[in-house]
């Protein structure tokens, strides 16, 4: 791995930095509706000024610019606290899938409005019973004419009731085997028979959703690739979402890292032996999320597609995670259970509910189990588990 930057790297970074400082965000509202709309209009505002698509072919609305570039983005934001943008479905999966599956009408379609977040995307893969093992999923599309006529229901389809698009997985062909027999499909979130229903979390957070499909009528041309051909379209979507998405996340984590320590050394509990222990366990934990992630883009930037190595990312920044908020929260003992605006509440009261949310990261983009089965079979050549 070469982690120097070169002086145009470095100057794209100063540009960025000097941009962020100049049009800060501004704080995040708590209340959702509120905060998809600010989210759209800070999504807006990146692409407006060069700063959405980094990566993403010009012609399409991207800046064209190289993948270390796209990583000094995600480094950039982390690092001014900026929130990520908020249509990271059709950032981080949908738009490099049309990239490389689409049709030209399709990338001309949808692309430049995913950017600019005229298009909030959705995943409709998990189904009830078809979380884990996503081959077993039965939402079904039927061919009528030039349509597809798709009956079913999915499930934690996040930010599903703020979408204008899906992109779903439906069983075309019941007799083909599991793996086969899959579609591709996008599924235009305001159709007649399209029901989204929120589903509260531990957290007090209602962002998943349940999704049901009752005979929606789905234009064949919506089809990315080809019918009953979408289960290696859906691998390239996970893989991108597990490396893409996660190098972004473990930024972040470093940063609430940083938060900890800090909150650490101010209440002094950072003497204390155990506590130091705990600490230097989160501070090398976070060091090898770091190399690791680099590792992978190592891979990418030698043109090689995202593989089963993203599994190792994705389970263990989860589980990292986890573990750091449980240091955070010991660390503040029963303070941390207070809310803001308590006169004695620390860090604004958010480590519990970040604590709560990160249960959901070891299920989420595939659960602990389902990642470790990858890695076990598929990078480390051991033998199906029977």
């Amino acid at each position: 791995m070469n982690l120097s930057y070169s002086a145009d790297e470095e100057r794209f970074r100063a540009e960025l930095r000097a941009w962020l400082s100049a049009n800060p965000p501004g704080p995040e509202p708590e209340q959702l509706d509120a905060w998809v709309a600010y989210g759209k209009a800070w999504q807006r505002a990146l692409w407006e000024a060069g700063w959405s698509g980094i990566a993403w072919p010009r012609e399409y609305g991207g800046r064209g610019a190289s993948l270390i570039q796209q990583i000094i983005f995600q480094e950039e934001m982390a690092r001014a606290r900026a929130p990520l943008p908020i249509n990271l479905a059709g950032l981080t999966m949908g738009g490099p899938v049309l990239i490389a599956h689409g049709t030209e009408a399709q990338k001309r379609c949808h692309l430049q409005r995913i950017l600019a977040a005229d298009e909030i995307w959705c995943q409709g893969f998990s189904e009830p019973g078809a979380g884990s093992d996503l081959a077993a999923l039965r939402t079904r599309a039927v061919l009528d004419g030039d349509h597809l006529v798709v009956t079913g229901q999915k499930v934690w389809t996040s930010f599903a009731r703020y979408a204008d698009w899906c992109m779903a997985l439906v069983r075309t062909n019941p007799e083909a085997p599991k793996h086969r027999g899959i579609t591709f499909l996008l599924i235009d979130m305001h159709s007649p028979g399209v029901t989204v229903r929120p589903l509260r979390q531990l957290s007090g957070d209602e962002d998943f959703n349940e999704l049901f499909f009752d005979d929606v009528r789905v234009p064949r041309t919506n089809v990315i690739g080809d019918i009953d051909a979408g289960w290696d379209i859906a691998i390239t979507c996970l893989m991108h979402e597990r490396q893409t998405l996660t190098f972004s996340r473990q930024l972040q984590s470093a940063v609430a890292l940083d938060e900890m320590l800090a909150t650490a050394r101010a209440r002094g509990t950072s003497r204390e032996p155990l506590a130091r222990q705990a600490l230097a366990a989160a501070v090398v934990d976070a060091h090898a999320m770091r190399y690791t992630a680099y590792r992978n883009l190592t891979r990418a930037l030698r043109g090689e597609v995202p593989g089963p190595e993203g599994s190792i990312e994705k389970l263990f920044w989860s589980e990292m995670y986890q573990r750091q908020l449980e240091t955070s929260l010991e660390l503040l003992g029963p303070h941390a259970q207070l809310v803001q605006g308590s006169p004695h509440a620390v860090g604004d009261g958010r480590w519990a509910h970040l604590f709560l949310y990160s249960r959901g990261r070891t299920i989420a983009a595939g659960t602990s189990e389902v990642q470790r089965n990858i890695i076990a079979e598929r990078v480390l050549g051991l033998p199906r588990a029977r």
